[in-house]
């Protein structure tokens, strides 16, 4: 026997309704967050892990932050290996913003298009980067015959080394903590009053079979030193740059000539590798009667 005929468990005119207070609500107690989509830079085919990604592009939308009285997840622990932070947040975006603000730039398809797991939301309240886990697009449960809203499960994001290129400095500046290469000029790098551009592709063009590139992370305009990162050759054999080549900038179109060259391994900032071994006798002291317990 079919439903009740004479009974509505939903029109497209309350569907409508209930959408504009979903999206109503959303602007009114929402943040305005910054939507990233990763883009794969290169598939390892046999491994299927550790796949270099870029982000080049954010998009602008409101979101709701459904942690009300701060960020989910496990908090802030103190382990062996140093200070993790594993924030969780839920963030609740309404369908359609989401088809007319984002899905039209990153797809053909609008109507099946829906946030990625791997994708990136930056919060600027807290000047905080999340990454998407899993998306749930099925709650509420069809309470209208529809499903007006994408919710997204996120945890705090971990650099590693990956690209940002949004033109947005609050993320960009991430890449502050990429592993980098400091390249020291000589005075050509600072002849004129032009002066490199951050994020451009600082070339050497070594022997005819590989070139040097890499992005452009900083300018020290008083040692006159690029930072650099994401560095790789053509030949994608190991090599390094050299003090005898010229560097070329792709924006400024500047050139110099590195004097030194030197790596710089800014995640370990303030490792304490020589107070270990000043100290390293005094871990554990034999001439205890129990040295692994109480005496």
């Amino acid at each position: 026997m079919a439903t009740n005929q004479y009974f509505s468990k939903g029109s497209r005119q309350e569907q409508i309704l209930y959408e504009d207070l979903i999206v109503e609500s959303l602007k009114m107690y929402g943040q305005d967050v910054n939507y990233m989509p990763r883009e794969t830079v290169n598939i390892d085919e046999i491994f299927k892990d550790d796949v270099p990604s870029r982000f080049e592009r954010a998009y602008q939308i409101e979101m709701y932050i459904e942690n009300t009285e701060g960020f989910d997840g496990e908090g802030d622990l103190f382990t062996k290996f140093g200070v993790e932070i594993r924030d969780q947040a839920t963030f609740v975006v309404a369908r359609r913003r989401w088809l007319s603000e984002i899905a039209p730039y990153e797809s053909v398809d609008k109507v099946t298009y829906r946030p990625r797991e791997g994708d990136l939301i930056h919060l600027p309240l807290s000047n905080s980067i999340f990454q998407i886990m899993r998306v749930e697009d099925e709650a509420p449960f069809y309470q209208l015959k529809n499903l007006p809203v994408f919710r997204m499960t996120c945890e705090l994001f971990e650099y590693t080394g990956e690209d940002f290129d949004t033109n947005i400095s609050a993320i960009d500046e991430v890449e502050n903590f990429a592993y980098q290469w400091v390249l020291s000029l000589d005075s050509s790098g600072l002849s004129d009053s032009a002066t490199w551009t951050r994020g451009e592709t600082i070339t050497q063009y070594g022997d005819s079979s590989y070139n040097m590139t890499a992005e452009l992370v900083d300018f020290d305009g008083v040692n006159n030193k690029l930072y650099l990162a994401h560095v790789a050759s053509t030949d994608s054999d190991y090599h390094v740059f050299s003090t005898s080549k010229i560097v070329t900038g792709s924006i400024s179109g500047k050139a110099a000539t590195p004097t030194l060259v030197e790596e710089l391994q800014a995640l370990q900032p303030t490792s304490q590798n020589e107070e270990f071994e000043d100290f390293q006798t005094d871990f554990v002291d034999f001439s205890e009667s129990n040295p692994f317990g109480d005496p």
